[in-house]
This record gives C-alpha cells, structure tokens and sequence, in this order.
C-alpha cells in the first residue's frame, strides 16, 4: 500500500523552499548536540563558495529537510524521479553530478535545486504535468540553476551588498527544527524576512539562462524541448486561478508572459522529433493521484469514472490508479484482478509487480508475495522497489534476518535514506541482533544530525562486541570518525 496516507494532509503551508534556503542561514549556533558549523559565504577572497562548503551546505540542507519536512519515501516513486534525473544529468553542464534527490510530500507545483547538489521535487509536479516532457523540463530547469550556480551567486549577492542580521533569524530556524512546526518561521518577521525573499527570488536575467540551458538539456537527453513552454502555461494558468496565492513555484522563479513566449519560440528551433513519453511516468502519476485523493473512495470512483471514458480500457496507467486505488480501499481482489491483467500484457514490468505484492501483503498473503517478489529478482537484482518490498514481506512474516540481510543491501546502495536505516534497526531487533540494532541507529542519526546521539549508539555497540571480533574494529573506526567530527564541531 502507499505508505503514510494519514501523513501528508497535514504539510506545513510556508513555502518549502523558504525554508530550506533559512536553514542555510544557521547551524553556527546549533539547537542541540548536532553537525551544524556552516562554511562563510565566499571565503576570504570574495569569491563563489567553494565546492566543499557547497558539499557542507547540502549537507545541513538535508537534515533541516529530514527533521521538519514530511516526504515521500515510496520506493517506486524515488526509483522514477532517480532514473529520470539520471537521464538528464549527462546533458547537463554539471561540476559535480553527485545529486541527491528528495521528494517532498505536498499537493503544490514545486522543485528546487541547491548548493551541494540537492535536487528536490514535489509530488504535486507529478499531478500538474500531464506528461513526462512537461515533468522533466521543470527538472531540466533545476539542473540549469544549479550548474550555472545561480543559487550560490544569489547567495555571495546578499552577503556581500546587502549582510543580514541573524541573531533573530537564527533563534526562529533553531525554534522551527526542534519543534518541527512553523511556530519559528513566525518569528522571523521585517526586513529579515524580506531578505531572505530577495535572495530566494531568481533575477530575470537567471531565469532566462537556465531556460535555455534547460532547453538544451532536455534536446541532448532525447526528451521534446517544447515541454518547457507547455509547463509554463499550466502554471500560468493556475497563477491566474489561484488569485493572490501563486503556485509556490512561481514564488521564486518570475515567470511572465513573454518569457514563456520566448521558451516556446527557442523550443521550436529545435528538430521536429516524435518523442513519447515513458510509461512508467503515468503509471507513477496515477500512483500519487491515488495518494493526494481526499479518500480511497474518492480515488475510487475517481478512477472508475477515467475507465468510462473512450480508449481508456486500453489506458495501463488509468487501470493501475484504479488498482491502486482498490488497494487503498481495501478491495484487494478487484484490485488484484487488474493487476494480474496488466501483468499478462507486460510480464517483466516491476511496478505492477511491486504492486501485486503489496495486495498480497496486505490480504496477509506472505508466502505469495515473497513468490512474485524473489522471481522479479532473479530477473533485477538489486533493484530497489524490489528489494524493499521483499524486506517489508519477511518482516511481516517475522523473519527479521532475511530482512536485514535485504536492507544491509539497500543501505549501501543509498546510504543517505534515513528511513532505510530505521527499518534496517526494526529487522535486526527482530533478528535479535542488538549490535545490529545500534549501528543502524548510529548511521540514522547521523543522517539526522545528531552526532551526539550517533556516538551513544556506536558506544554502545562497542560494549557488547568481545576485543578482536573483526566487528568490534568496523564500529570502533566509525566510533572514531564520529567522535572526530564532533571535536572538529565544538572546537570550531
């Protein structure tokens, strides 16, 4: 099933991406015992922020991101936006082009893209672009910001013409990460506030530069230019519609009327080309139309009444929504008939496979699930949606082991999935490994920020390890490192 469906109703209203770009501003005075030193803006010399404080600040990015900002961790989603931000990236004039990707869990048109290469999108992109063009050209347009570093010039901008006081700031952002609500972006108020909106806000001049450098992305990648331009008519159209409440996007990248003018004539440069979309782009659509629904009855008869339009029999992704939909509702069968349908017009697809198991689950139909899963496999190995959804059946089943031993795969793959980490310290309780248990809790800490924490954990496991066992030294290397970053922390 989709996971967390009582959890996204209630995503804070401030914009995300101000509140990503105020956690940039902090971390010199940290809210608890956490890795939070941020480098100056510009160094010394004056100049753009260097590659590693960019690393640093992506860093601290991410752990505001985890700690206060709901997100959607369904892998087949986060397996989607990896292979088409994947795509693009070769065709992208990046420095670094080790990414992390974060999909964050509101309804609104939204994506940014920040220093140390975070790339964020969210699941509202996937209901406002009708196709996979329209998707990837907003993603193509981020990977334009961040290459010609136009967040990181706004940045060195403000510090140097126009400094901020940040004592009030920094008290609001500390309040806002420890309470994890928006009681502290309240607090910040005046000009500080108005600050940072000017630094939020990209000039025209970077807006028209990312456009054609997106533009030229996507063209290179093999995806349809003209996406762009369609993209910015439907959030002109809900500019329009939305009165003085603007998509959040438009918020921080100005969009007018001549600018989408000019997108479109710069597109039609391009070769006439028939570029069509990838399939798995709806069937992920459908997935989230189904997770933003008001209820699974409503996505229901939502899905119900798509089917009674012409040719939508022969639509996968409308019949997978309803599946999807009938699985939310609790109607496993009808939703375990479409899938097994869909299944036998495209045998190896592994989100309808995925998606089987998770029926088969939910009926308490381990042994079955663990079938479709370890079949789909043999024929993907380590494949993520897999692998998880395995992990999830031999929990379920209550064989902790086999699913530690899943997610320990998972864990070095993307070890920057906290929840990875969570899940991974769940089976080895299960498993009754307690060692287990401490360094999959030091690794989420970590990722969380407290490093406090994460050396209580490893301590810990240190105890319980007899002198000599080859897993005593791994622990007491990682022991060392964390305590090194803590020292480096307090004696900065």
């Amino acid at each position: 099933m989709i996971p967390d469906q009582s959890r996204h109703r209630a995503f804070l209203t401030f914009g995300s991406a101000a509140l990503l770009t105020l956690t940039l501003l902090i971390m010199s005075l940290p809210a608890r015992a956490q890795e939070s030193r941020l480098p100056s803006i510009g160094g010394n010399g004056g100049g753009l922020i260097a590659g590693q404080q960019e690393s640093d600040i992506g860093q601290q990015v991410m752990i505001s991101i985890r700690r206060s900002t709901p997100r959607i961790t369904d892998p087949l989603v986060y397996d989607y936006l990896s292979a088409i931000i994947y795509r693009l990236v070769p065709s992208a004039p990046l420095q670094n082009r080790d990414l992390t990707l974060t999909l964050i869990d509101s309804p609104a048109i939204n994506a940014f893209a920040v220093p140390g290469g975070i790339v964020g999108v969210n699941g509202g992109l996937f209901l406002n672009a009708a196709t996979e063009q329209q998707f990837a050209s907003v993603l193509a347009h981020e990977l334009a910001h961040l290459s010609q570093r136009h967040f990181a010039r706004r940045m060195q901008q403000q510090e140097t013409s126009a400094p901020l006081t940040l004592a009030g700031m920094i008290a609001g952002i500390i309040l806002s990460a420890v309470t994890q609500s928006d009681i502290g972006i309240a607090a910040i108020a005046g000009t500080q506030a108005l600050a940072v909106q000017n630094m939020l806000a990209y000039s025209r001049a970077n807006e028209q530069e990312a456009d054609r450098v997106g533009l030229d992305i996507l063209a290179t990648a093999g995806m349809d230019p003209s996406g762009m331009p369609e993209m910015f008519e439907i959030m002109m159209r809900q500019n329009r519609m939305q009165g003085n409440r603007p998509p959040e996007y438009l918020s921080t990248h100005p969009l007018t009327q001549s600018r989408v003018a000019d997108t479109r004539n710069r597109a039609e440069q391009y070769p006439d080309e028939d570029i069509r979309d990838g399939q798995e782009y709806h069937l992920m659509r459908s997935r989230l139309q189904v997770r933003y629904a008001p209820s699974p009855e409503i996505a229901v008869e939502t899905f119900e009444g798509y089917l009674k339009q012409p040719d939508a029999q022969r639509n996968d992704a409308i019949r997978y929504g309803l599946a999807v939909a009938y699985t939310e509702d609790r109607q496993y069968e009808k939703a375990a008939d479409i899938l097994n349908d869909l299944l036998a017009g495209n045998p190896g697809r592994i989100t309808f496979q995925v998606s089987l198991a998770e029926v088969r689950l939910a009926q308490n139909r381990p042994d079955d699930a663990r079938a479709i899963l370890m079949g789909a496999l043999a024929r993907n190995p380590g494949n993520y949606p897999i692998t998880y959804a395995l992990a999830e059946t031999e929990i379920a089943d209550g064989n902790g082991l086999a699913a530690a031993e899943h997610l320990k795969q998972l864990t070095r793959k993307l070890p920057g999935q906290e929840q990875l980490w969570l899940k991974l310290a769940e089976a080895e309780g299960m498993a009754r490994n307690i060692v287990g248990v401490h360094r999959a809790r030091a690794e989420y800490d970590v990722l969380m920020g407290d490093l406090e924490a994460a050396q209580r954990q490893l301590r810990q496991a240190q105890e319980k390890l007899p002198a000599g066992a080859p897993q005593r030294q791994v622990v007491t290397e990682r022991l060392a490192e964390i305590t090194s970053r803590l020292n480096a922390h307090f004696n900065n």
